[in-house]
C-alpha cells in the first residue's frame, strides 16, 4: 500500500516572524491534508460529504506529519480541539488542524539591518519512508494560500514558494519531505531613526569641541565624555538585541566608526592640552646686556633681557654695547641729571671743585666703595626707546672721564 497524500496548508497569521534574537519564526496556519481511503467508501444518492470532530481522528488512519526543526507547536484547542474530518463518498478524506509552530531559520545578519533573509518550514512524515508513504503539494505553489491582511511590523514579505525532495536518514531511509519558502526583507526606517540617526548626531556633537577654547576644560571633557558614553550605550542595546554571532555586521562597521570618531575628538583635546602646557612651561632664552629693558617697567642694571629684545640691537655697532667688565664698574655709580639744584650737594662731596664755566647745567658724580657688595641701583625707565640706553652709557663714560679730570 502507498497512498498519496496532498498537503495544502492556508496562513492565518505569522506572528514574531524571523526573531533576530532567537533567530526562529513563530507562525499560525491551517494545515490540511487529503488522500483516498477505500476503506472509507459509503454510498450515498446525492454525493454528500460527512464532517466529523476530532473524535473520529483516533479511530481511522491519519497522517503522521511533523515539523523538521520544530522547536514547539500545538494544536489549538478553543474552545474544542481544532480539528476537522470531513468524509467523501468515494473515499476522499479532508483532515484539517489549526496550528502554531515556532521553528528554526538560518540567518545571516552580515548586511545587517539592510538584509533579506530566506526561512522555511519543513514537512515530512515520521514513521512512514518514501517507499510507505508519498508527500506531494496539491497544487504546486497554488497550494499556498495566505491572508491579505498579514504584516510585519520589521519585514516586508516578499514572496512564497513551495518545494519538496527527498531526505535521507542513514539508520531510517530516505523520507518526502515538503518545504514552504518565503523570503523577508527588513524595513530599514526604524533603525535609521533608532541607530543610525542618533550615532550621526554624537559624531557631529563631538566635532562642536574643535570650535570651543581649549582653555575651557570643563566644557570639552564633559562633552567628549558624553558622547563616548552615548554611541556605547547605542552599540550596547543594538547588540542585546542580537544573537552573539562570530562575524562582523553591517551596523557593527558603522557604529565603531562613529565611536572611534568620537574618542579621536577626545584625544584631539589631550594632544592640544598637553602640547599647550609644555609650551607654556619652556623657559625663554635669556641675553645678558644693559640695555632692551621693557618699557613702563622698573629692572635692575644687573639684569637680562629677552631674545627679541636683543634683537633689536643687532643695527648697532659693537663698540656702542658695553662689555661685562665696563657694566660691573658702572653698576655702584649713581647717575643724577640734575639742574642747579644739585651743585650745593655736589661742592659738599668732592674735594676739588672747578669754577668759572658759565651757566651751564652742573654735572657730578660720585664713586662709593662699600664694605660688602654695592646694592643694585635701580632705573626707572618710562616709554622710552629701546636704543636711549646706549646713549646713556656714553653719557655716564663721558662723565666719568671729567670726574677724573675735575680731581686732578
Amino acid at each position: 500500500m502507498k497512498p498519496g497524500l496532498g498537503v495544502w496548508p492556508r496562513f492565518s497569521k505569522i506572528q514574531s516572524l524571523a526573531s533576530a534574537a532567537s533567530r526562529d519564526f513563530t507562525m499560525t496556519l491551517y494545515l490540511r491534508h487529503y488522500w483516498k481511503d477505500e476503506r472509507l467508501v459509503f454510498p450515498s444518492t446525492s454525493n454528500k460529504s460527512m464532517t466529523f470532530d476530532g473524535r473520529l481522528v483516533k479511530k481511522i488512519w491519519v497522517p503522521d506529519v511533523f515539523f523538521v526543526h520544530s522547536k514547539r507547536s500545538f494544536i489549538h484547542d478553543t474552545t474544542t480541539d481544532n480539528i476537522m474530518l470531513r468524509v467523501f463518498p468515494d473515499g476522499q478524506v479532508l483532515y484539517s488542524l489549526r496550528i502554531t509552530v515556532t521553528a528554526m531559520c538560518n540567518m545571516d545578519f552580515s548586511h545587517f539591518p539592510l538584509d533579506s533573509q530566506t526561512c522555511s518550514l519543513e514537512l515530512e512524515s515520521y514513521a512512514y519512508t518514501d517507499e510507505d508513504l508519498m508527500l506531494y503539494w496539491k497544487n504546486g505553489d497554488e497550494s499556498l494560500k495566505t491572508d491579505e491582511k498579514i504584516s510585519l511590523s520589521q519585514f516586508l514579505i516578499q514572496k512564497f514558494h513551495t518545494t519538496s525532495r527527498l531526505a535521507f536518514y542513514s539508520s531510517t531511509g530516505w523520507y518526502n519531505r515538503l518545504y514552504i519558502n518565503f523570503t523577508l526583507r527588513r524595513h530599514i526606517f526604524f533603525f535609521l531613526l533608532q541607530t543610525y540617526f542618533p550615532a550621526t548626531l554624537m559624531v557631529m556633537l563631538s566635532w562642536v569641541s574643535f570650535w570651543i577654547d581649549h582653555r575651557a576644560v570643563p566644557a570639552r571633557v564633559s562633552l567628549g565624555i558624553t558622547t563616548v558614553l552615548t554611541m556605547s550605550t547605542i552599540i550596547t542595546g543594538v547588540n542585546a538585541s542580537m544573537p552573539r554571532v562570530s562575524y562582523v555586521k553591517a551596523v557593527d562597521i558603522y557604529l565603531w566608526v562613529s565611536f572611534v570618531f568620537v574618542f579621536l575628538s577626545v584625544l584631539e583635546y589631550a594632544a592640544v592640552n598637553y602640547l599647550t602646557t609644555v609650551l607654556e612651561r619652556k623657559p625663554q632664552e635669556k641675553f645678558p646686556c644693559m640695555c632692551g629693558m621693557l618699557h613702563s617697567r622698573t629692572m635692575m642694571l644687573g639684569g637680562s633681557c629677552s631674545e627679541s629684545e636683543a634683537n633689536s640691537l643687532a643695527g648697532y655697532p659693537r663698540s656702542h654695547i658695553l662689555t661685562e667688565e665696563e657694566r660691573q664698574e658702572k653698576i655702584v655709580a649713581h647717575l643724577a641729571l640734575s639742574s642747579e639744584s644739585n651743585s650745593s650737594r655736589k661742592k659738599g662731596l668732592l674735594k676739588g671743585q672747578v669754577a668759572g664755566r658759565g651757566e651751564r647745567p652742573a654735572l657730578s658724580a660720585t664713586l662709593g666703595v662699600t664694605a660688602g657688595p654695592p646694592p643694585l641701583p635701580v632705573l626707572m625707565r618710562t616709554a622710552s626707546p629701546p636704543w636711549s640706553c646706549l646713549a646713556q652709557d656714553q653719557r655716564l663714560s663721558q662723565l666719568q672721564g671729567q670726574m677724573k679730570n675735575e680731581g686732578t
